[in-house]
């Protein structure tokens, strides 16, 4: 895989969103918060808390234990307060039903500056059992997803550490799997259901062994595989019945890398195709990992994004 930027995958774990003690609330905090707050003195102060468990009654001692930090999602010195999904806007409601279909909401804050003046929301949902943390503005425009750390790395330095769930934004372990070497499941399963497909890129997740599959076939196609090598689902990338080549990230227009790096902070990009009619560019696809979470981000021939896909 490589690096565009730095780097950070996340394990399968529901998530559970507590606020660190950095962001004040108005109103009292509750226990939870609280206990949750106080045992991580050395927060960054614009941080939230996401406690990592696979049980929903998961303690709030236990999740003080095990958390992960959505980074940069409140001002310095800025206020919250817990807002309910029925009182988000209709923009940040169908936002997270057309790019999360099958989603489930965590929780949500509206945040405010320091002189109390409404800046944005931050909605955290559990995507396909991994946690996902999503800014928008004060209109209920969206912004950018979270960028996610484990508690030890919150306070500064590379953001990671060797054996740590964001182990891969040093480089240190790739997931790009050889066409080759795809279990014999995955392809009997194309030869079977897509035999005209043809397979572009493979990727395996490194925390629970899930795959995606890039294949070309009259347009360009992700198919996702879970543990089991079960089918999951195959998404339509790219409608259109051209050319797919994949080009180096390095010659990417800059307009793709900005983008990139503003929307998805933390993102290691995968793959990059170069959409091409008559032989000329028309439209770039790229395949990028966002806190764990993969996404299929398109972009006209300019670099102008065009919209993005959630694959898995």
């Amino acid at each position: 895989m490589k690096k565009l930027t730095k780097s950070y995958l996340l394990s399968a774990v529901a998530a559970l969103v507590v606020l660190t003690s950095s962001c004040t609330k108005e109103a009292a905090q509750s226990t939870e918060d609280a206990e949750i707050a106080a045992s991580k003195t050395t927060a960054s102060s614009t941080s939230i808390l996401v406690a990592a468990s696979t049980s929903t009654t998961t303690t709030a001692t236990a999740a003080a234990k095990d958390s992960l930090a959505l980074m940069n999602a409140c001002p310095p010195g800025g206020k919250k307060d817990t807002v309910a999904f029925s009182a988000l806007s209709a923009s940040i409601t169908t936002y997270l039903t057309t790019n999360y279909a099958g989603s489930t909401f965590q929780k949500a804050f509206k945040i405010a500056n320091r002189s109390g003046v409404l800046e944005g929301y931050v909605v955290a949902i559990n995507f396909n059992s991994k946690p996902v943390g999503l800014k928008f503005d004060a209109s209920g425009n969206f912004v950018q997803v979270l960028e996610q750390r484990e508690r030890p790395d919150i306070a500064g330095g590379p953001g990671w550490h060797k054996g740590g769930r964001f182990e891969n934004r040093g480089g240190l372990r790739g997931d790009t799997l050889a066409l080759s070497a795809l279990p014999a499941a995955i392809k009997t399963y194309f030869a079977t259901n897509y035999a005209t497909d043809t397979l572009l890129h493979a990727v395996v997740t490194r925390n629970d062994t899930s795959y995606i599959i890039i294949s070309a076939n009259k347009g360009l196609f992700a198919t996702a595989f879970a543990s089991k090598l079960v089918f999951v689902k195959r998404v339509q990338l790219n409608p259109r019945p051209a050319k797919h080549t994949p080009v180096d990230p390095a010659t990417l227009p800059a307009a793709i890398t900005t983008y990139l790096t503003t929307t998805y902070p933390g993102f290691v990009l995968d793959k990059a195709f170069a959409q091409k009619q008559n032989n000329v560019v028309n439209k770039y696809v790229v395949l990028i990992d966002a806190s764990g979470t993969r996404y299929a981000v398109e972009f006209d021939s300019t670099g102008k994004f065009v919209k993005s896909t959630a694959v898995r």
